[in-house]
């Protein structure tokens, strides 16, 4: 394929996964908008209210950029999972196969369709964070260095789970038993210098911690972890899972039998 044919592969299957989420954005908009006003509301304000300060900001100031990135999270990597298992159920990922479009060409249309869900969702949920309290954007660079890696990173992590996947419940156990726990467990709600040490030791191996204070790093300019590491992990787990996710798509693992 030429170069411009590549970027029409590309581009064609960007746009079908934006359009196959928004054409349905009552189940992968809405939701998030609804539950992330819900933690603003509980957590924020009433929660919030009796907590005080944390890290030298508002309770509600301070965990905004937690809900935010859990958001990101959550879309980008449900996105890409339900996406890619889909296709391979339905057999249809066997045409893209077949077709002269390479296998990069078609990760990274499917990593670009879940980044794109996980920004949308973000933006949501940024304006209506608004509505609750004032923010700021201390580094903007880092802000958006950030959220667009930790978009693309569980992109990538999602496409990983539907090529294993065998079964639709296959699809589910990630997101249940380990994203949401290590997101919990992140420093959403709380900064880890509350942990007793032998806690917040083990909070510095949750990768999620890392991402979430970058990000508040980015827009508040407080953190609990070296940024500079922290984005260099980011960048390294998404360059080493792409790479993964590359291979396994190219030997056919999980799709051809």
């Amino acid at each position: 394929m030429t170069r411009n044919e590549q970027w029409v592969a590309f581009s064609t299957l960007t746009v079908k996964e934006i359009r196959r989420f928004t054409r349905i954005w009552l189940q992968t908009l809405l939701p998030p908008a609804i539950t992330m006003s819900l933690y603003f509301v509980i957590f924020g304000n009433l929660v919030g209210s009796r907590i005080g300060e944390m890290g030298g900001f508002d309770y509600m100031q301070y965990i905004v950029p937690g809900l935010i990135m859990m958001s990101v999270i959550q879309n980008s990597y449900s996105n890409v999972v339900s996406s890619f298992y889909s296709a391979k159920f339905q057999h249809s990922v066997e045409e893209l196969l077949v077709s002269p479009m390479s296998p990069l060409i078609v990760l990274c249309g499917y990593v670009a369709g879940g980044v794109a869900r996980g920004l949308m969702v973000a933006a949501v949920v940024t304006t209506l964070a608004l509505f609750f309290t004032k923010l700021t954007l201390t580094h903007a660079a880092v802000t958006f260095l950030v959220i667009f890696l930790t978009a693309v990173l569980f992109s990538l992590a999602g496409f990983i789970n539907a090529v294993f996947a065998n079964s639709f419940d296959d699809v589910s156990i990630i997101p249940t038993f380990v994203l949401t726990p290590l997101t919990y467990l992140g420093g959403v709600f709380y900064s880890i210098d509350l942990l007793p040490d032998f806690w917040r030791s083990v909070s510095m191996l949750n990768p999620v911690l890392y991402m979430v204070n970058s990000f508040r790093y980015g827009i508040l300019g407080v953190s609990d972890v070296n940024v500079a590491f922290s984005i260099g992990a980011i960048f390294a787990f998404t360059v080493a899972l792409f790479l993964f996710a590359w291979w396994l798509l190219h030997r056919g693992v999980g799709i051809r039998h």
